[in-house]
């Protein structure tokens, strides 16, 4: 950009944001700031820092010297993403409440919102990038590899796209921190958030008591002997390793299975029979799929052809090596490794090299097209 323009920055709180706001102040545009509250009704919890977080954005606002706008989001919130979210775990999925978040608040009626105030650009502190090419806008990975969060972002189309500014992309956190430290912001030593967006640091069980029913059923191993009880299929997630609670022999005169000392892991959900199936070993073959079958399908650009790409079925996890075969609004991706833990609910995001093509939503895993 040579001109310049307005841009309404996304403004957390947190020091990525943050340096965001200053990169593009220090281009010459005219930048204001907006604080999305998207959650209500916690504000005196110990583990709701949205008042705190405003504070910190208001105190990089002055430090900069640009507006900033307390908006709230929290009844679209409530109705685009916690909805969807509070369904997908009552189905029994695991679904991604930041992906959703971004393609509905953040980069839709948070858009929306700057675009009323006559933005001609919005920006955020994602560590990703875009480029044009052809008259497309590309999502590319972030140029820190520890960081990239295009994975987050893949649900956004090209309105979206070409919308949005991610200057913190070109850069390695590393160097976001020490820019923040060097023109002294408040928040440059401040911890980053590690918790979903609505949850926070609070335990994500008790987040969920207070809004899924409790069903208890078994827990069973592989052949079929039961080891305890569940506390409901909703709180337990694939791969799921902590807090199962069957640390020694259930019923009289069963062993625990296998006779080693290898932890638990969650492998399975059966809805039907309200069972959830645990094994033994993180390289238990219950554990690894060699493919998935994706659905409510979602590309940043035309939807690509059958090939040869990378996925990540999970954010933090390199390419895997696959091949992609598209259907009548459903993927199959047929992996040279298997992957691990593969979860219904999750995204499992698409990749030509450093650009996102997009993804869907995993309904199914498994080793052959039997099983699924």
């Amino acid at each position: 950009m040579n001109s310049k323009q307005r841009i309404v920055v996304g403004l957390s709180g947190g020091v990525d944001s943050a340096v965001t706001a200053y990169l593009l102040k220090q281009q010459g545009h005219e930048v204001i700031g907006i604080f999305m509250k998207n959650w209500e009704g916690d504000d005196d919890d110990e583990f709701c820092l949205s008042n705190i977080d405003f504070i910190d954005a208001a105190a990089v606002a002055d430090v900069i010297g640009i507006e900033i706008e307390h908006v709230n989001f929290a009844a679209d919130y409530k109705e685009r993403v916690f909805a969807a979210f509070l369904h997908e775990y009552a189905a029994g999925r695991t679904p991604n409440p930041d992906v959703l978040c971004n393609a509905e608040i953040k980069f839709k009626a948070f858009l929306d919102h700057a675009m009323r105030l006559g933005a001609d650009k919005i920006a955020t502190g994602h560590y990703a990038r875009t480029r044009e090419l052809s008259g497309q806008t590309q999502l590319l990975k972030g140029v820190d590899p520890a960081k990239d969060q295009s994975y987050f972002l893949h649900r956004l189309n090209q309105a979206q796209l070409s919308k949005t500014l991610f200057p913190i992309g070109e850069l390695h956190k590393t160097e976001v921190r020490r820019i923040a430290e060097s023109i002294e912001l408040p928040n440059a030593r401040k911890k980053d958030s590690t918790g979903i967006c609505f949850i926070g640091e609070r335990p994500f069980r008790e987040f969920l008591n207070r809004y899924l029913a409790h069903q208890p059923g078994p827990i069973k191993d592989e052949r079929g002997r039961k080891l305890g009880e569940h506390v409901g299929l909703s709180f337990y997630t694939l791969g799921q390793r902590q807090g199962l609670g069957i640390g020694g022999v259930k019923e009289k005169g069963q062993p625990r299975g296998g006779g080693d000392h290898q932890p638990w892991f969650v492998a399975r959900k059966d809805l039907a029979s309200n069972t959830l199936y645990v094994v033994q070993g993180h390289a238990h073959p219950w554990l690894q799929s060699h493919l998935l079958v994706a659905d409510d399908l979602s590309w940043t650009g035309a939807e690509p052809s059958a090939g040869r790409f990378g996925a990540k079925t999970r954010y933090r996890q390199s390419d895997a090596g696959c091949s992609y075969e598209p259907g009548l609004g459903s993927f199959t991706l047929r992996f040279d490794q298997p992957q691990w833990a593969v979860t219904p609910g999750q995204s499992a995001v698409l990749y030509d090299g450093e650009v996102c093509l997009g993804g869907g939503v995993i309904a199914s895993a498994g080793e052959s097209s039997a099983f699924l």
